[in-house]
């Protein structure tokens, strides 16, 4: 299907006649009459379009065109026009104008012109589709290398927050930091590859939910305080005395203001002023992140928003991978926003600007009540019974005891087959399951146990953390999914929901 050749003639007996002539040297054809049947069969797969330029005269280009405006980023199909003879016409130079990867012939055409032309756009059409096979290729291992390195992520910080139980004096606390941090910062650059490679690919779509800006700077500055703290920075916050209700992407916007806040963090000296603003006006929410840093030289001010790309100090050298501000964009964008950097130069600083039309109203203040119903829900934890499944078995040994720690009566199995053993004895109330591994993995234990009936929560505990993977896991009967490293407080805030 993808080396066809579509022909889309104004007289049928044409058609059949190209036709005829492409098959003769095994260049496989479908004759499309009508722009519906062209559609049509673009959208199954071709190697390339034969068309005449007087199907595609006035309004009748505007469905290829938006065909083409449409393509992936891989794909720039050839489309072959054969055009009147003589002066070019206004129809020739439109399709060169709207249609992209076009060549035109002029009739009567040489049969071996033809035929060269049909070759030589297949030839071009098959390099592309290499460009996309190394695309997904690429894909699939930036997903790979994501599992790869999340799973010893895990154990490494379920590790240190065991540590930091049992061996509670300031000098060991201060080395938990510190390795803390680093699982942070290493967690943080995995999630940064992978919404690279999805937006690249055209993965990524906003979720959309009720949020707000307190919860949304809330967040962002939780996940930012390591490298804050790391460096002994001062971070004063100004926020509207009210709340304000965003219908936006949380996780997205979240991700957005931590990345700038990271940015200023890192490129700021030790000991030195951070300042985060945020303001409404009508619809829009402006964050604002202003250090006294390093700053920018006005030719970086549009360059460091490109993907791997970072802003050169003469006495610096480069850190990172270039990627934060490029997402950051990218967000804002989806958005509907906008993002800038502002700079007095070397030495003096720089902000970021950060611009959102998301607000929906001011946001009513909950009533109270809730911490009472959580401490509640916290007391009748005790004695819950967890099952923890993991091949990895540093990972599971982990988790078991940082659980047994908190009070939960926990068991371990290393694949899916032991887990359900485990279940006959163990009965657990809740069971925290990887999805990768042998003998059965976690997907089909999913299905088994949801099969017997048992009324069990099932909670996905994984590596693998694309949208595909939270949709086969909610497919298999899992209740939820949580992607390795987890922080530990969600895990028992989750057991104990």
């Amino acid at each position: 299907m993808e080396r066809r050749i579509l022909i889309y003639p104004a007289v049928a007996q044409d058609g059949l006649l190209a036709s005829k002539v492409l098959s003769s040297v095994g260049i496989e054809t479908l004759v499309c009459n009508g722009s519906e049947a062209v559609l049509a069969a673009l959208a199954v797969g071709a190697g390339a379009l034969l068309v005449v330029e007087e199907v595609i005269s006035g309004a009748a280009i505007q469905p290829l065109k938006r065909f083409v405006d449409a393509q992936p980023g891989w794909s720039d199909l050839p489309i072959l026009v054969l055009t009147k003879r003589g002066a070019d016409s206004v129809e020739a130079q439109r399709a060169v104008e709207h249609l992209g990867n076009v060549t035109l012939l002029e009739r009567p055409v040489r049969t071996i012109a033809l035929i060269s032309a049909a070759h030589s756009a297949l030839r071009a059409r098959d390099r592309q589709y290499q460009v996309r096979l190394a695309d997904q290729r690429k894909d699939e291992f930036l997903a790979t290398l994501a599992h790869e390195l999340r799973n010893p992520l895990a154990p490494i910080r379920t590790s240190i927050s065991i540590i930091r139980r049992l061996q509670p004096d300031d000098e060991i606390r201060k080395l938990a930091d510190i390795v803390d941090r680093q699982v942070v910062h290493l967690t943080r650059l995995v999630d940064d590859l992978l919404d690279v490679a999805r937006i690249t690919t055209g993965k990524v779509a906003l979720n959309p939910t009720h949020t707000t800006l307190s919860a949304v700077i809330t967040h962002a500055l939780e996940i930012a305080a390591s490298s804050v703290q790391e460096k002994a920075h001062q971070l004063d916050v100004v926020r509207p005395p009210q709340d304000f209700a965003l219908d936006a992407d949380h996780a997205r916007i979240v991700q957005t203001v931590a990345n700038l806040l990271v940015n200023a963090a890192k490129y700021t000296p030790p000991r030195g002023h951070i300042a985060l603003t945020a303001s409404v006006q009508g619809k829009v929410v402006t964050f604002r992140v202003r250090d006294d840093g390093r700053g920018l030289e006005a030719a970086s001010l549009t360059h460091i928003f490109e993907l791997f790309t970072q802003a050169r100090s003469p006495d610096e050298p480069l850190s990172g991978l270039g990627i934060g501000l490029n997402l950051a964009r990218k967000f804002a964008e989806m958005h509907g926003g906008s993002i800038a950097a502002t700079s007095e130069g070397l030495g003096r600083g720089s902000e970021f600007i950060l611009t959102l039309p998301v607000v929906v109203g001011v946001e009513e203040p909950e009533s109270g009540g809730r911490p009472q119903a959580a401490a509640a829900g916290a007391a009748g934890a005790a004695g819950r019974r967890v099952l923890v499944v993991d091949d990895n078995r540093d990972a599971a040994d982990t988790l078991e005891a940082f659980l047994t720690l908190e009070g939960f009566s926990v068991a371990v199995a290393y694949d899916g087959a032991a887990a359900l053993e485990k279940m006959q004895s163990h009965a657990p109330d809740v069971v925290l399951m990887d999805i990768g591994m042998p003998r059965m993995d976690g997907y089909e234990a999913a299905r088994m146990v949801r099969a017997a009936g048992r009324p069990v929560r099932l909670i996905a505990v994984t590596g693998w953390g694309q949208a595909l993977d939270k949709v086969k896991a909610q497919e298999a009967g899992f209740d939820r999914h949580l992607v390795k490293p987890v922080d530990l407080a969600t895990i028992v805030d989750v057991l104990r929901a």
